[in-house]
């Protein structure tokens, strides 16, 4: 009967939903127009939704931490827009929150690419795949 416990808190435990910030790059009516659009990006990922395209540069768990996202990409010259989205993969929370404290403590636009481009490669494999 312990043992029936511990698993069920498990279980609990990993289909706790967070809210996770996705920084969106725009939308899009067609994907010629998006892919136009986003060349000078180093990395993004995008969802098709009633045939508008949805174009995500970064993702954090923290509100503080979409404000420096959000200023790195206007800085770059894209209008940016904040969308929050629930998440309930615990291992691609985990990864995030350890993103999340690289992008606290740095300053460096370069890297602030590189975290971005990781995060979403990232999502890709294990929230986006493990959906299929």
């Amino acid at each position: 009967l312990d043992q029936y416990e511990m698993n069920e808190k498990e279980a609990t435990t990993s289909l706790v939903s967070e809210p996770v910030y996705f920084i969106q790059q725009g939308v899009y009516s067609s994907k010629e127009s998006m892919e136009e659009n986003v060349r000078n990006i180093a990395y993004y990922i995008y969802n098709e939704q009633d045939g508008k395209y949805y174009v995500y540069v970064g993702m954090t768990l923290k509100k503080e931490i979409t404000e420096k996202l959000k200023s790195y990409f206007q800085g770059l010259g894209y209008d940016i827009y904040i969308k929050e989205f629930m998440i309930s993969n615990a291992s691609f929370l985990e990864v995030l929150q350890q993103y999340d404290l690289m992008l606290e403590n740095t300053e460096d636009t370069n890297t602030i690419s590189a975290i971005c481009s990781q995060v979403l490669g990232k999502y890709e494999e294990l929230v986006l795949s493990d959906e299929n």
